[in-house]
């Protein structure tokens, strides 16, 4: 898991090149003004859901984890906190399925505050609760998760 402010997404660029793609899109794109919905990049190995969304409490979350994609999460407006925890550490609640790509999980972790302008990467062994409210005050937050194909020999 990364956490990061977008004006440091150059640092990252050195992860591959479909999360360089996505980290510069979000760089070259004011994602406030994009339109809510999906938003192809490059075919099914990156896009876009653009979102607006209310936080809500944090437990309310659901620990989740993707194998094919790996999420980058954009916050472009409002502020919202993520949980974060390894999936070996938590015990799966419901299994993988490849048609969401979505294995969701129950146990606790660490939640960090990602205010408007940063971003965090969750690769497919980290579990993520994304969404909740900071001390539990529910507020409205643009949100751009970008999915990254993982190479198959990734996986």
């Amino acid at each position: 898991m990364i956490l990061d402010r977008l004006d440091n997404a150059t640092h990252y660029f050195g992860l591959g090149a479909r999360i360089a793609t996505a980290l510069q899109y979000l760089r070259e794109n004011d994602c406030t003004k994009l339109s809510v919905g999906k938003i192809p990049i490059q075919g099914d190995e990156v896009f876009a859901i653009v979102q607006d969304n209310i936080t809500k409490p944090r437990e309310q979350g659901v620990w989740e984890s993707h194998r094919k994609y790996v999420d980058v999460q954009f916050v472009a407006s409002g502020i919202e906190e993520m949980g974060y925890a390894n999936i070996k550490s938590l015990s799966v609640s419901k299994p993988y399925e490849e048609a969401t790509d979505c294995a969701l999980y129950q146990g606790s972790g660490s939640f960090v505050t990602v205010p408007a302008g940063s971003f965090t990467i969750f690769f497919p062994e980290d579990a993520h609760i994304p969404g909740s409210a900071v001390n539990d005050v529910s507020a409205a937050v643009r949100k751009v998760v970008i999915k990254v194909a993982v190479s198959a020999t990734e996986r």
